[in-house]
């Protein structure tokens, strides 16, 4: 009997330690999502869809929505807090953001100039307005599109020094057939691993597959 009992105990103990290295491989550093100009969290059901079949759960995706119209210093101010009330929730230190055209400029201001890098571990952009757009000259009534012109002192800030500062790994993907971002070859930035896609427009990237898997990856590795 007392043969038994032992072999059931060290049983259970194995189930029990097995549980708790299973939960904590489980165990995914939290993405935001920060989607461009006039977007908004739907922009992102295709990527959140994506990385679940990629091993995420639910409650570690994360969308933030900041005003299109207004101030992107005042947008990434946003971000930061949104970054800390994930952290939070998940109990994570860190984040992962992936960015969609203007919310690369969100995305970097914070990440730059807030500090967010100390809290960030990948960052993805996605045709990410990240040295501007000349297309934004269409919108110069709003202030997040003056911003977003190439050549302006929130451009000239964001990009003079190390453009992407601290530990983050950055990556970026960007299109000649973008159509949006001109040059396309404003989301390039110095120190990132910039992946080139053949021809994709500025909207496709939401919905493309394979590259929302190679972020994904990006992600994981």
């Amino acid at each position: 009997m007392r043969r038994i009992l032992g072999l059931l105990v060290a049983c259970l103990a194995l189930v029990g330690f097995t549980g708790v290295g299973t939960a904590q491989a489980a165990g995914r550093t939290p993405v935001i999502f920060v989607h461009g100009y006039t977007g908004s969290a739907s922009n992102w059901l295709a990527a959140m869809a994506v990385f679940r079949a990629a091993g995420y759960s639910s409650n570690e995706l994360f969308a933030y929505e900041y005003n299109s119209y207004g101030d992107n210093v005042e947008n990434a101010q946003g971000l930061a807090r949104f970054v800390d009330q994930v952290r939070a929730q998940t109990g994570s230190d860190k984040v992962n953001i992936v960015n969609h055209s203007m919310g690369g400029l969100v995305s970097l201001w914070y990440v730059k100039e807030l500090g967010g890098h100390t809290k960030v571990e990948h960052l993805a952009s996605l045709a990410g307005a990240n040295h501007g757009t000349t297309a934004a000259s269409a919108c110069v009534v709003f202030t997040t599109c003056q911003q977003m012109l190439p050549g302006s002192s929130f451009i000239r800030q964001l990009t003079s020094g190390d453009e992407t500062p601290g530990d983050v790994q950055y990556a970026t993907w960007y299109s000649p057939c973008d159509g949006i971002i001109i040059p396309y070859t404003s989301t390039i930035l110095d120190g990132a691993t910039n992946n080139r896609v053949l021809c994709e427009t500025h909207i496709g990237f939401l919905t493309n597959t394979t590259v929302l898997r190679q972020v994904a990856n990006f992600f994981l590795s």
